[in-house]
């Protein structure tokens, strides 16, 4: 069963930084590319950022390059999206996504980021 927990979200002022982490299991970790995607209220969900299997190729989504760095550690079957100098626009719940995985894949719960101006 594959499963995905999302942590790290909470209430920051703008200007802040808040390191997220999603903890993966049921499948081959270390073998999977890995995606921070979010959610705004009213809106779609969009994908922010995504990194290789081995950590060694990353994308940005163009509003967050420059602020956001998505990173893994294959060891602990978790990866990281650091945020700094956050805006109220990057308010969202957070989720990460694996793809490839088909129907096994279920969204986690994702964690909330709240920016104030």
């Amino acid at each position: 069963q594959v499963v995905v927990v999302e942590s790290g979200g909470g209430l920051v002022q703008s200007g802040g930084s808040l390191r997220l982490s999603c903890t993966a299991s049921g499948f081959t970790f270390s073998t999977k590319i890995m995606h921070w995607y979010r959610q705004a209220p009213g809106k779609e969900r969009e994908s922010v950022a995504g990194i290789s299997s081995g950590g060694d190729n990353t994308m940005y989504e163009d509003s967050v390059k420059g602020r956001f760095t998505i990173s893994r550690d294959n060891a602990k079957n978790t990866v990281y999206l650091q945020m700094n100098n956050l805006q109220p626009d990057d308010t969202a719940v957070y989720y990460c996504y694996v793809p490839g995985l088909g129907a096994r894949f279920v969204w986690g719960q994702g964690t909330q980021v709240t920016v104030s101006s």
